[in-house]
């Protein structure tokens, strides 16, 4: 087999332009710009105003069939596309998530993309980038460190130790973390309590920060935000603490949508980034929606599979900003739907013609769901060197019974010239197909019922299961006035089910419930289903031990 140069070596190999000159291909001057170096930068909150009578681009959705150890390419295929709309000379540019630490260090990798399909600087956006998790960490902790002192010094609004919410975050993947006991050593410690950590990316300072269309309204919900509860059971908020100045004062730079650019120098704002699996898995509001005053094509991802990625991006972010999106691609590689049709991971390799229509069913779940928001869909097959025509033809084939297209598109070997085809077809698409975008569910929907609707809709669950203790909190939360709120599912990404064993497309399994979070800050609710871990460990070998630095200070082993 061919050698092919890493994702790293293709990035430090990569001809950067000027941050100056991305930024002027969306007609933005070096004034309205804080440089982070020279490849990258953050827009001023002035240029972001200035684009408010602008009109809005076109949005399109990048999400993916559910993410196998394989690998199926969401991110790499969303920088492929754009610079495949560049290529056919549309005016587009990219929005991707911030990438975070933990499972840079762990299993997953960055999200930065991949081959001749990235976002550069590569190694920066990786690992600090321009600080805004560290922001974002900081923000957070400062609010746990004014509810530990607020108990210590009288505790005037009465918090009961016991009833405390808000945990603490790191951007790493610690399970030591996850429950721990904090004020030991002393009165002058503060009050003993049970505590513990989630990561960074499962924040609600995150969801926040993600979701807030200005400063003023990043205030306010950091304001809104519960902590937990009195000896009287009564909600205790953020701005009976008066944290939310100081919070914002901390994000206040970070809240600056970032500035990069792809391997074919095309623009791609890149910020925030909470886990699709644990948080609603977005980008920030800030910056999708001025990309659309700047673009008439925008590209946008969502974390995961469709199941959760692409559900969260239509009935939370949709729904909460007001987004219409106009078009769906969603990806899959013969590998992935060869281990979802039973083969396994070291067997790939070999052309499995079967097992690849075996595993279209988990496609074709993914296909009739997006079908229920009302927006036109394309699948693209990410090309790897190994596929076959047998298997693409397969594909295809299976794909004509939705009367959905499907392309495929070789990005990751031959950049925006190799998603020509998958481009030219998004733009046709959006032209000619009106969407009719709709959310799933109504906000008057009970909390309960919209948790079951999602499972049975999206997930082909029979029913969704929960102990006394959790049906009551749902109950409690419709009776404090949260009822309205959309529901943010966290579970496994590698199933419909709460079972990542269970891939393909299961069907008539429950989903059990194991907690409720409000998120008041967010304006959601987060429902815990399965074993599906806030705070993630690392695996037995992370990628932590293949990283370092060689002799001319260059990052090495980082993929």
């Amino acid at each position: 087999m061919t050698d092919y140069l890493s994702d790293l070596e293709i990035a430090q190999a990569a001809s950067k332009k000027p941050i100056t000159d991305i930024a002027a291909k969306v007609d933005i001057q070096a004034a309205d710009l804080i440089p982070y170096g020279n490849d990258k930068a953050k827009l001023t909150y002035e240029s972001i105003d200035a684009l408010k009578n602008k009109k809005d681009g076109r949005l399109i959705l990048v999400t993916a069939i559910s993410p196998t150890p394989a690998g199926e390419g969401k991110t790499t295929t969303s920088v492929g596309l754009v610079d495949g709309l560049c290529h056919i000379g549309k005016r587009a540019m990219i929005c991707l998530r911030e990438p975070s630490l933990g499972p840079c260090f762990g299993m997953k990798g960055g999200a930065a993309g991949g081959g001749y399909a990235q976002v550069v600087p590569m190694t920066d956006i990786n690992l600090h980038f321009t600080g805004d998790f560290h922001a974002i960490g900081a923000a957070h902790n400062l609010l746990s460190a004014i509810i530990d002192n607020h108990i210590h010094w009288e505790n005037k609004l009465n918090i009961d130790p016991r009833r405390i919410t808000w945990k603490r975050v790191v951007d790493m993947n610690d399970r030591a973390l996850r429950d721990i006991t904090t004020g030991l050593g002393g009165p002058g410690n503060g009050i003993p309590r049970q505590g513990g950590f989630d990561i960074t990316v499962a924040s609600e300072i995150m969801a926040v920060f993600c979701l807030a269309t200005d400063l003023d309204d990043l205030q306010q919900r950091i304001g809104n935000i519960v902590i937990g509860y009195t000896r009287n059971q009564e909600a205790v908020k953020v701005n009976q603490l008066n944290a939310q100045g100081a919070m914002t004062a901390l994000l206040k730079d970070a809240f600056q949508p970032n500035l990069v650019q792809t391997l074919e120098n095309n623009p791609a704002l890149m910020h925030g980034g909470p886990f699709a699996n644990i948080a609603h898995g977005c980008n920030s509001v800030m910056a999708t929606k001025t990309a659309l005053k700047l673009a008439d094509y925008v590209v946008t991802e969502a974390g995961f599979g469709a199941d959760l990625g692409a559900e969260k991006f239509f009935d939370i972010k949709c729904r909460k900003a007001g987004l219409h999106p106009d078009a769906v691609v969603l990806v899959a590689t013969t590998k992935a739907l060869k281990m979802h049709g039973g083969v396994k991971k070291e067997d790939l390799q070999q052309e499995n013609v079967k097992a690849v229509i075996a595993g279209c069913e988990n496609l074709g779940r993914h296909i009739r769901n997006i079908g229920q928001y009302g927006v036109p869909v394309v699948v693209a097959i990410n090309d790897y060197v190994t596929d076959t025509k047998q298997e693409h033809q397969a594909i295809i084939d299976y794909c004509q019974q939705f009367d959905v297209a499907c392309k495929i598109s070789s990005h990751w070997l031959d950049g925006g010239k190799g998603a020509e085809a998958l481009a030219t077809h998004v733009a046709s698409m959006i032209e000619n197909q009106q969407s009719q975008f709709r959310t799933l569910y109504d906000d008057d929907m009970k909390l309960w019922d919209k948790a079951r609707h999602i499972a049975r809709t999206i997930y082909g669950a029979e029913d969704i299961i929960a102990d006394k203790k959790v049906r009551a909190q749902f109950e409690r939360f419709e009776n404090e006035g949260y009822g309205h709120y959309p529901v943010c599912m966290a579970k496994t990404q590698y199933s419909f089910s709460t079972d990542p064993q269970l891939t393909g497309a299961p069907s008539g399994h429950d989903v059990p419930i194991r907690e409720i979070r409000l998120a008041a800050g967010a304006e959601f609710i987060v429902i815990v289903c399965g074993d599906v871990m806030t705070m993630p460990g690392l695996p037995r070998k992370p990628a932590s031990e293949n990283i370092g630095v060689d002799n001319l200070k260059n990052i090495t082993g980082l993929f």
